[in-house]
């Protein structure tokens, strides 16, 4: 595997494997990785352990990764997994302003008497009184629709619309209910990068108008969030609210949007959702996705696409787009 881009801080931490071996938790710092299973004192079988005992887990991690007489493997020819498997995944829509308004203006109705200036004012300004007075729009996905980072994207035969939405995704550190925003980011163990994969063809149930969107259909086929490389630390991203989100299609970029550009922030969203569920360590909260879906540039996924996706600070993820076999 060729080493991409360089996590932010000393450390991060990911799934990893040797070609044939089975997957372990590991260490990474600098171009080396350290088999976590074999060096912490509670020999945890993945990731999701670690984050479990997280508070006991960080110092100990931080002198690791500066401890040179120990079993490092090199990155290079190991395989690199979705860094953590999540019990649970919360899924944040409509939560970039610029994507909201591009999304909105391009389903306008035919018979809209607005101009494209007039719908854009006017829906920037529904944004703005929604950041502020509003609540976020949050819903579930699957576990099961976790991929690796640089995995293969079986395109479905019946998805006939496919298309990207690279998004920050927060992971959670400890247990998350009813926490306020003000305390949120105490739960956040550190960040990742996702790539909501979604079927633009059967976002809206035609059939049940009354019903709406179908997120089931429309975002959890198998493989369709790649996950990672891995996770950074959140002591290591000194902003959330402040990080690049560019997805690249073939080579060209798609995607180039800052995290200043969401709605609500991950304290919101994680304040949010804390107050009906319970967030346990290692669940993902996904941000949203910024302007420059597939739907836009209408250009949607098709086989032997490349996506090239990177957020300042947590590495890049490579994803090839193949077609389901029969």
């Amino acid at each position: 595997m060729a080493t991409l881009a360089r996590p932010a801080g000393p450390f991060a931490l990911g799934t990893f494997s040797a070609p044939d071996g089975e997957p372990f938790p590991g260490l990474l710092t600098m171009d080396r990785v350290l088999d976590l299973s074999r060096t912490l004192a509670w020999e945890p079988s993945g990731i999701r352990a670690v984050l479990e005992r997280w508070e006991e887990a960080l110092p100990v991690l931080r002198t690791l990764a500066h401890e040179d007489a120990l079993d490092w493997r090199p990155l290079d020819g190991l395989r690199v997994h979705a860094p953590v498997e999540p019990r649970q995944i919360f899924q944040s829509g409509a939560n970039y302003r610029q994507h909201v308004i591009d999304l909105e203006v391009a389903h306008r109705a035919p018979d809209d008497p607005r101009s494209v200036e007039e719908a854009r004012a006017e829906i920037a300004a529904v944004m703005d009184r929604r950041a502020a007075e509003d609540l976020p729009y949050v819903f579930i996905g699957l576990p099961s629709t976790i991929a690796g980072p640089y995995d293969d994207v079986v395109l479905p035969s019946w998805a006939k619309k496919p298309d990207w939405e690279l998004e920050l995704a927060a992971v959670i550190a400890k247990p998350a209910y009813r926490v306020s925003a003000e305390e949120a980011l105490e739960y956040v163990a550190g960040y990742t990068i996702a790539n909501d994969l979604t079927d633009r063809a059967t976002v809206f149930r035609r059939d049940m108008p009354a019903i709406g969107t179908d997120w089931l259909r429309c975002k959890n086929a198998p493989g369709f969030t790649p996950l990672g490389p891995w996770i950074v630390p959140a002591e290591s991203i000194t902003d959330p609210g402040d990080l690049r989100v560019t997805l690249k299609l073939n080579g060209e970029t798609m995607q180039d949007e800052s995290t200043k550009d969401m709605l609500f922030g991950v304290a919101r969203l994680v304040s949010y959702i804390s107050r009906t569920a319970r967030l346990l360590p290692g669940d993902l909260v996904l941000t949203g996705s910024p302007a420059g879906n597939g739907i836009h540039w209408g250009r949607l996924l098709r086989e032997g696409d490349v996506m090239e996706g990177s957020i300042t600070g947590l590495g890049v993820q490579r994803t090839r787009c193949v077609e389901e076999k029969a």
